[in-house]
Protein backbone atom coordinates (compact mmCIF):
# COMPACT_ATOMS: atom_id res chain seq x y z
CA UNK A 1 0.00 0.00 0.00
CA UNK A 2 1.13 3.56 -0.88
CA UNK A 3 2.29 5.91 0.93
CA UNK A 4 -1.04 8.38 -0.38
CA UNK A 5 -3.44 4.94 0.40
CA UNK A 6 -2.74 4.78 3.82
CA UNK A 7 -2.91 8.41 4.78
CA UNK A 8 -5.98 8.69 2.71
CA UNK A 9 -7.82 5.44 4.46
CA UNK A 10 -6.91 6.51 7.67
CA UNK A 11 -8.21 10.37 7.56
CA UNK A 12 -10.90 9.97 5.27
CA UNK A 13 -13.30 8.72 8.46
CA UNK A 14 -12.50 11.51 10.29
CA UNK A 15 -12.96 13.76 7.37
CA UNK A 16 -16.70 12.66 6.93
CA UNK A 17 -17.32 12.03 10.59
CA UNK A 18 -15.96 15.85 10.73
CA UNK A 19 -18.44 16.96 7.61
CA UNK A 20 -21.35 14.73 9.04
CA UNK A 21 -20.79 16.79 12.75
CA UNK A 22 -21.01 20.64 10.77
CA UNK A 23 -24.31 19.37 8.82
CA UNK A 24 -25.94 18.12 12.11
CA UNK A 25 -25.26 20.91 14.11
CA UNK A 26 -26.60 23.06 11.03
CA UNK A 27 -29.74 21.32 11.11
CA UNK A 28 -30.24 22.13 14.61
CA UNK A 29 -31.92 25.31 15.83
CA UNK A 30 -29.06 25.44 19.33
CA UNK A 31 -26.35 24.09 20.41
CA UNK A 32 -25.95 20.58 20.96
CA UNK A 33 -24.12 18.47 23.93
CA UNK A 34 -21.09 16.60 22.43
CA UNK A 35 -22.89 13.40 24.36
CA UNK A 36 -25.95 13.89 21.98
CA UNK A 37 -24.16 14.43 18.45
CA UNK A 38 -22.25 11.31 19.15
CA UNK A 39 -25.13 9.49 19.73
CA UNK A 40 -27.20 10.88 16.90
CA UNK A 41 -24.40 10.40 14.62
CA UNK A 42 -23.41 7.14 15.77
CA UNK A 43 -19.69 7.67 16.30
CA UNK A 44 -17.72 7.00 19.49
CA UNK A 45 -17.93 9.72 22.16
CA UNK A 46 -13.97 9.93 22.14
CA UNK A 47 -13.98 10.74 18.19
CA UNK A 48 -16.72 13.15 18.63
CA UNK A 49 -14.60 15.14 21.27
CA UNK A 50 -11.12 14.94 19.56
CA UNK A 51 -13.15 16.41 16.21
CA UNK A 52 -14.72 19.06 18.13
CA UNK A 53 -11.97 20.38 19.59
CA UNK A 54 -10.24 20.25 15.87
CA UNK A 55 -12.90 22.48 14.67
CA UNK A 56 -13.10 25.08 17.80
CA UNK A 57 -9.57 25.42 17.28
CA UNK A 58 -10.18 26.29 13.58
CA UNK A 59 -13.32 28.35 14.11
CA UNK A 60 -15.68 26.27 12.69
CA UNK A 61 -17.57 24.71 15.55
CA UNK A 62 -17.93 27.09 19.13
CA UNK A 63 -18.34 25.89 22.52
CA UNK A 64 -20.94 27.28 24.77
CA UNK A 65 -19.81 26.72 28.56
CA UNK A 66 -23.39 27.64 30.08
CA UNK A 67 -25.15 24.64 27.70
CA UNK A 68 -21.65 22.58 27.84
CA UNK A 69 -22.88 22.08 24.05
CA UNK A 70 -21.60 23.33 20.61
CA UNK A 71 -22.76 25.02 17.88
CA UNK A 72 -21.65 26.22 14.82
CA UNK A 73 -18.44 28.83 14.33
CA UNK A 74 -17.53 31.97 12.50
CA UNK A 75 -15.25 30.30 10.21
CA UNK A 76 -18.90 28.09 9.34
CA UNK A 77 -20.58 31.43 8.84
CA UNK A 78 -17.77 32.92 6.63
CA UNK A 79 -17.97 29.60 3.99
CA UNK A 80 -21.63 30.15 3.79
CA UNK A 81 -21.31 33.67 3.33
CA UNK A 82 -18.60 33.06 0.70
CA UNK A 83 -21.20 30.72 -1.06
CA UNK A 84 -23.88 33.28 -1.07
CA UNK A 85 -21.29 36.21 -2.40
CA UNK A 86 -20.00 33.73 -5.06
CA UNK A 87 -22.65 31.95 -6.74
CA UNK A 88 -23.73 33.02 -9.71
CA UNK A 89 -27.16 32.01 -10.10
CA UNK A 90 -27.78 33.70 -7.11
CA UNK A 91 -26.34 36.82 -7.93
CA UNK A 92 -28.39 36.66 -11.29
CA UNK A 93 -31.58 35.75 -10.04
CA UNK A 94 -31.76 38.70 -6.86
CA UNK A 95 -33.28 41.51 -9.25
CA UNK A 96 -35.42 39.44 -11.09
CA UNK A 97 -36.45 37.86 -7.39
CA UNK A 98 -36.77 41.94 -6.50
CA UNK A 99 -39.04 42.63 -9.29
CA UNK A 100 -41.32 39.96 -8.53
CA UNK A 101 -41.91 41.14 -5.20
CA UNK A 102 -42.27 44.37 -6.60
CA UNK A 103 -45.09 43.56 -9.44
CA UNK A 104 -47.13 41.04 -7.04
CA UNK A 105 -46.81 43.09 -3.65
CA UNK A 106 -46.48 39.33 -2.00
CA UNK A 107 -43.22 37.82 -0.92
CA UNK A 108 -41.52 35.74 -3.50
CA UNK A 109 -38.91 32.94 -3.14
CA UNK A 110 -36.05 31.54 -5.07
CA UNK A 111 -35.04 27.94 -4.15
CA UNK A 112 -33.57 24.46 -5.70
CA UNK A 113 -34.16 20.96 -5.39
CA UNK A 114 -31.77 19.39 -3.04
CA UNK A 115 -32.55 15.62 -2.99
CA UNK A 116 -35.88 15.16 -2.54
CA UNK A 117 -36.78 18.57 -0.52
CA UNK A 118 -36.82 22.16 -1.59
CA UNK A 119 -34.55 24.59 0.05
CA UNK A 120 -34.35 28.49 -0.28
CA UNK A 121 -31.85 30.22 -1.32
CA UNK A 122 -33.45 33.71 -2.34
CA UNK A 123 -35.84 35.79 -0.14
CA UNK A 124 -37.60 39.35 -1.36
CA UNK A 125 -40.00 41.11 0.24
CA UNK A 126 -42.66 44.07 -0.99
CA UNK A 127 -40.88 47.45 -1.11
CA UNK A 128 -41.67 49.13 2.59
CA UNK A 129 -45.21 50.96 2.15
CA UNK A 130 -46.22 48.25 -0.43
CA UNK A 131 -46.58 45.56 1.89
CA UNK A 132 -47.65 41.95 2.08
CA UNK A 133 -50.08 39.73 3.46
CA UNK A 134 -48.69 40.04 7.51
CA UNK A 135 -50.91 37.12 8.79
CA UNK A 136 -49.36 34.97 5.50
CA UNK A 137 -45.63 36.40 6.46
CA UNK A 138 -46.35 34.90 9.84
CA UNK A 139 -47.02 31.55 8.43
CA UNK A 140 -44.66 30.95 5.95
CA UNK A 141 -41.25 29.01 6.75
CA UNK A 142 -39.04 32.01 5.07
CA UNK A 143 -35.51 31.42 6.76
CA UNK A 144 -33.12 30.77 3.84
CA UNK A 145 -31.43 27.17 3.88
CA UNK A 146 -35.44 25.66 5.49
CA UNK A 147 -36.26 22.60 3.42
CA UNK A 148 -39.72 21.45 2.50
CA UNK A 149 -40.58 17.77 0.81
CA UNK A 150 -40.63 19.37 -2.97
CA UNK A 151 -43.89 16.83 -3.87
CA UNK A 152 -45.56 19.01 -1.25
CA UNK A 153 -44.59 22.27 -2.78
CA UNK A 154 -45.58 24.35 -6.12
CA UNK A 155 -42.08 25.02 -6.96
CA UNK A 156 -40.44 21.48 -6.15
CA UNK A 157 -43.07 20.12 -8.62
CA UNK A 158 -42.45 23.22 -10.84
CA UNK A 159 -39.12 21.02 -11.28
CA UNK A 160 -40.04 17.54 -10.93
CA UNK A 161 -42.35 17.95 -13.61
CA UNK A 162 -38.82 17.76 -15.83
CA UNK A 163 -37.28 14.94 -14.30
CA UNK A 164 -36.72 11.46 -15.90
CA UNK A 165 -38.01 8.46 -14.56
CA UNK A 166 -34.96 7.28 -13.75
CA UNK A 167 -34.30 10.13 -11.23
CA UNK A 168 -38.12 10.32 -10.09
CA UNK A 169 -37.28 6.38 -8.77
CA UNK A 170 -33.91 7.46 -6.95
CA UNK A 171 -35.67 10.60 -5.10
CA UNK A 172 -38.81 8.22 -3.87
CA UNK A 173 -37.44 5.00 -3.38
CA UNK A 174 -40.54 3.99 -1.93
CA UNK A 175 -42.87 5.09 -3.80
CA UNK A 176 -46.34 3.85 -2.21
CA UNK A 177 -45.22 6.17 0.92
CA UNK A 178 -45.14 9.55 0.34
CA UNK A 179 -45.18 12.05 3.27
CA UNK A 180 -47.75 14.73 4.29
CA UNK A 181 -48.12 17.54 6.60
CA UNK A 182 -52.01 18.45 6.29
CA UNK A 183 -52.91 15.18 5.31
CA UNK A 184 -53.22 16.23 1.71
CA UNK A 185 -51.58 15.86 -1.12
CA UNK A 186 -50.10 13.04 -3.67
CA UNK A 187 -49.61 10.02 -1.48
CA UNK A 188 -47.85 7.65 -3.88
CA UNK A 189 -45.56 8.25 -6.79
CA UNK A 190 -48.28 7.41 -9.10
CA UNK A 191 -50.36 9.88 -7.97
CA UNK A 192 -47.52 12.46 -8.15
CA UNK A 193 -46.70 11.55 -11.76
CA UNK A 194 -50.07 12.53 -12.41
CA UNK A 195 -49.97 15.50 -11.02
CA UNK A 196 -46.35 16.61 -12.39
CA UNK A 197 -47.53 15.43 -15.94
CA UNK A 198 -50.20 17.91 -16.30
CA UNK A 199 -47.38 20.55 -14.31
CA UNK A 200 -45.40 19.34 -16.81
CA UNK A 201 -47.82 20.14 -20.00
CA UNK A 202 -48.80 23.78 -18.97
CA UNK A 203 -45.90 25.25 -17.10
CA UNK A 204 -46.51 25.43 -13.98
CA UNK A 205 -47.34 24.37 -10.52
CA UNK A 206 -49.69 24.71 -7.95
CA UNK A 207 -50.34 23.73 -4.68
CA UNK A 208 -53.54 24.39 -2.05
CA UNK A 209 -53.11 23.99 1.35
CA UNK A 210 -50.65 20.93 1.17
CA UNK A 211 -48.04 22.17 3.82
CA UNK A 212 -49.94 25.07 5.19
CA UNK A 213 -53.73 25.23 5.96
CA UNK A 214 -54.95 28.64 3.99
CA UNK A 215 -52.53 29.09 2.30
CA UNK A 216 -51.85 28.65 -1.72
CA UNK A 217 -48.49 28.86 -3.72
CA UNK A 218 -47.71 28.64 -7.37
CA UNK A 219 -44.34 27.87 -8.63
CA UNK A 220 -42.94 28.56 -12.26
CA UNK A 221 -39.05 27.29 -12.93
CA UNK A 222 -36.38 28.56 -14.70
CA UNK A 223 -34.01 26.27 -17.45
CA UNK A 224 -30.48 26.02 -18.19
CA UNK A 225 -28.88 25.53 -21.86
CA UNK A 226 -29.95 21.32 -21.52
CA UNK A 227 -33.55 22.27 -21.52
CA UNK A 228 -32.89 21.28 -17.16
CA UNK A 229 -34.59 22.97 -13.93
CA UNK A 230 -31.94 24.72 -12.24
CA UNK A 231 -34.23 26.89 -10.03
CA UNK A 232 -37.77 28.35 -9.57
CA UNK A 233 -39.85 31.09 -8.45
CA UNK A 234 -42.83 31.14 -6.22
CA UNK A 235 -45.32 33.12 -4.16
CA UNK A 236 -47.54 32.57 -1.54
CA UNK A 237 -50.85 33.90 -0.39
CA UNK A 238 -53.89 33.61 1.39
CA UNK A 239 -56.30 31.22 -0.77
CA UNK A 240 -59.37 33.45 1.04
CA UNK A 241 -57.95 36.77 0.00
CA UNK A 242 -55.65 37.90 -2.50
CA UNK A 243 -54.66 41.42 -3.58
CA UNK A 244 -54.29 39.54 -7.75
CA UNK A 245 -55.88 36.42 -9.15
CA UNK A 246 -54.11 33.40 -9.53
CA UNK A 247 -53.89 33.87 -13.70
CA UNK A 248 -52.04 37.18 -12.87
CA UNK A 249 -49.72 35.85 -10.44
CA UNK A 250 -48.85 32.87 -12.97
CA UNK A 251 -48.39 35.33 -15.47
CA UNK A 252 -45.76 37.11 -13.67
CA UNK A 253 -44.03 34.20 -12.41
CA UNK A 254 -43.87 32.68 -15.64
CA UNK A 255 -42.08 36.45 -17.34
CA UNK A 256 -39.44 36.46 -14.72
CA UNK A 257 -39.01 32.76 -14.51
CA UNK A 258 -38.13 33.34 -18.91
CA UNK A 259 -35.94 36.55 -17.79
CA UNK A 260 -33.74 34.11 -14.95
CA UNK A 261 -33.47 31.64 -18.04
CA UNK A 262 -31.99 33.97 -20.66
CA UNK A 263 -29.90 34.95 -17.65
CA UNK A 264 -28.25 32.30 -17.24
CA UNK A 265 -28.07 31.67 -21.03
CA UNK A 266 -30.91 28.57 -20.83
CA UNK A 267 -33.26 27.89 -22.91
CA UNK A 268 -37.48 26.68 -22.04
CA UNK A 269 -38.38 23.24 -22.69
CA UNK A 270 -39.80 22.83 -26.55
CA UNK A 271 -43.21 21.03 -26.16
CA UNK A 272 -45.40 19.65 -23.68
CA UNK A 273 -42.71 16.82 -22.63
CA UNK A 274 -39.83 18.90 -22.58
CA UNK A 275 -37.35 17.86 -20.15
CA UNK A 276 -39.07 13.95 -19.62
CA UNK A 277 -35.76 12.67 -21.29
CA UNK A 278 -33.12 14.37 -19.40
CA UNK A 279 -30.59 12.20 -17.14
CA UNK A 280 -28.48 14.82 -15.90
CA UNK A 281 -28.94 15.63 -12.03
CA UNK A 282 -31.87 17.71 -11.26
CA UNK A 283 -30.14 21.34 -10.63
CA UNK A 284 -32.73 23.51 -8.41
CA UNK A 285 -36.30 23.57 -7.03
CA UNK A 286 -37.16 26.58 -5.08
CA UNK A 287 -39.85 26.86 -2.44
CA UNK A 288 -42.44 29.49 -1.30
CA UNK A 289 -41.32 29.92 2.62
CA UNK A 290 -44.33 27.79 3.29
CA UNK A 291 -45.08 25.58 0.38
CA UNK A 292 -44.32 27.67 -2.56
Amino acid sequence: MSEHETTSSSTSPAVGRALDILLHLASRSGPVQAGALARDLGIPRSSAYHILSVLVERGFVTYVPKEQAYGLGVSSFEIGSAYLRHEPLERLARPILRSVAHRLGQTVHLGILYGAETVYLLKERPPTGQGSDVDVDVALVTDIGVRLPAHLTASGRSILAHSSEAQMRALFPRPGSLVTRTGKGPRSLSELRTLLERDRERGWSEEIELVSEGLRSIGVAAFDHNERPVAAFSSTWSRHYSRHDADHVREVLQQEAARLTAAVSGRAPSGPAGGRGAQGPVLGGGSSAHAA
